[in-house]
């Protein structure tokens, strides 16, 4: 991992911090704490919907739409992954490409990839951070999807997965 390319760290730190919360969502089994699962399912379906306004594609899903564990997974399959290969084979004049978009609420607005892919990366991260509050609130021990301990194991100095 190089130190020069933050948003290539940080669009793959997404899809293993998203891994990692599916991994916890998978140990605990049965019955999800209900809002620990509506914004996780939040998360994956704003990446959906980030990745439809920059391919010009119609979303598969809807911002608040909940998803059973297994959708979640096949949803974080097609989207995590999704946002590194876009970073990765932008070049700078498609990362200044502005995008111009029509929000959930009905108002237009342009933004450039580079900062799209950017708030869906800190929008993911601010939600893990209520989906761990959530499962603590329901008796479970949340798993750390912190972008240090990512680095950390990157540079193999925790070995933790």
């Amino acid at each position: 991992m190089t130190s020069n390319d933050v948003l290539k760290n940080l669009t793959e730190y997404n899809v293993w911090a998203n891994w990692r919360v599916l991994k916890s969502f998978d140990r605990i089994g049965g019955e999800l704490p209900d809002y620990a699962q509506l914004m996780f399912s939040h998360v994956l379906n704003a990446q959906a919907i980030w990745i439809a306004r920059i391919t010009g594609t119609k979303s598969p899903v809807t911002v608040l739409q909940r998803h059973t564990l297994e959708e979640l997974h096949r949803l974080h399959e097609q989207t995590s992954p999704k946002l590194v290969e876009l970073y990765a084979n932008a070049d700078e004049a498609e990362l200044d490409r502005t995008i111009e978009y029509t929000n959930t609420q009905g108002k237009a607005y342009s933004t450039k990839v580079r900062d799209i892919l950017t708030h869906a990366i800190n929008h993911a991260t601010y939600h893990r951070g209520q989906v761990a509050r959530e499962l603590r609130l329901a008796g479970h021990e949340p798993i750390n999807s912190d972008y240090v301990t990512y680095v950390r194991i990157q540079y193999g100095q925790d070995l933790e997965i």
